[in-house]
C-alpha cells in the first residue's frame, strides 16, 4: 500500500501574502486597454465592435464607481440623522423590554422604565442612558411619554 507524502497535505500549504488591492479599477482598465491597442497585430488590428464593446465596459464601471460613492455618502449621512432624530428622546420617560438569560441559561423577558439621560450611537445601533445608569438598544424601547411627575 502506497503512502501519501505529508508535505502534500493541504495544511501544510502555505500561502503567499498578497499585496496590494485585488480591485481593479478605471486606471487599471485603462492601461490594460491602451497595452491592447499598442501590441495588436498590425495585420489583424482589434474590430471596431470589439473596442466599442470594451469602452461600454468602462463605461459602466466608471458608473458603478459613481454610484457607489454616493451610496456611501448617502448611507453616512444617514447614521448622523438617526442619532439626531433620537436625540429628542432625551428627557422623556421610556419603556422597555428586552430577551435575557437567567442563571440556569432559560430565557426571559426583562421590563423597565426611566428617563433617558443620554444618546450615544454604537456601529448600526443607538444606546439610550438611563438616569438610573441602565443602558438600553433602541430596539428594545416599547413606549415614549412625557416624564410623570413623582409628589
Amino acid at each position: 500500500m502506497t503512502k501519501v507524502d505529508p508535505s502534500l497535505y493541504l495544511s501544510n500549504y502555505q500561502t503567499e501574502r498578497k499585496t496590494g488591492s485585488d480591485i481593479l479599477g478605471k486606471d487599471d482598465f485603462l492601461k490594460i486597454l491602451m497595452t491592447q491597442l499598442q501590441n495588436q497585430d498590425p495585420m489583424n488590428p482589434m474590430e471596431d465592435k470589439d473596442f466599442i464593446a470594451q469602452m461600454a465596459t468602462f463605461s459602466s464601471l466608471e458608473q458603478m464607481t459613481n454610484m457607489n460613492k454616493t451610496l456611501e455618502k448617502f448611507v453616512n449621512s444617514q447614521s448622523g440623522e438617526l442619532l439626531l432624530k433620537y436625540s429628542s428622546m432625551i428627557g422623556k420617560e421610556v419603556e422597555y423590554s428586552y430577551k435575557d438569560t437567567d442563571a440556569n441559561g432559560d430565557e426571559v423577558t426583562k421590563t423597565g422604565s426611566g428617563v433617558v439621560k443620554s444618546i450615544s450611537q454604537k456601529s448600526d445601533f443607538i444606546q439610550l442612558e438611563l438616569e438610573d445608569g441602565t443602558t438600553i438598544y433602541n430596539d428594545e424601547i416599547i413606549k415614549v411619554s412625557e416624564p410623570s411627575s413623582k409628589p
